[in-house]
């Protein structure tokens, strides 16, 4: 049975970027335009992993973060943090809130694939 992988940015064109990459590689999207829809669609579908962006409306990625951690069934799912912030400061923020790791966009097709198997299989 395919993963599900929600992907959580208020960009569109990243939004389907992920999208095809996943499903290329067999994988199910379900996609969130900003941290409050991702939040609900969280509640909604049984998700394996998380690739959520930082910097969005009505909810940014930490508090995304922070939010699925306290859910029972995500306390363990792998969430990976997709963003243009690259700092060591956001990165240690993005651990703290529960972040599994972090890739910076503009993101490889090739090697999000590489991570995403390498935490989901």
């Amino acid at each position: 049975m395919a993963k599900n992988v929600l992907a959580v940015d208020d960009s569109a064109s990243i939004r389907q970027m992920l999208t095809f990459t996943l499903k290329s590689a067999g994988y199910d999207v379900v996609e969130a335009i900003d941290g409050l829809d991702g939040l609900e669609k969280a509640r909604a579908h049984d998700v394996h992993l998380v690739l959520t962006d930082q910097n969005m409306p009505r909810m940014d990625g930490l508090a995304l973060i922070r939010s699925l951690r306290e859910m029972p069934q995500y306390a363990s799912t792998p969430i990976l943090m997709l963003t243009t912030e690259s700092s060591d400061a956001m990165k240690s923020q993005g651990r703290a809130a529960g972040a599994t790791g972090w890739l910076v966009k503009p993101f490889d097709p090739q090697k999000l694939i590489e991570v995403v198997r390498k935490v989901i299989g």
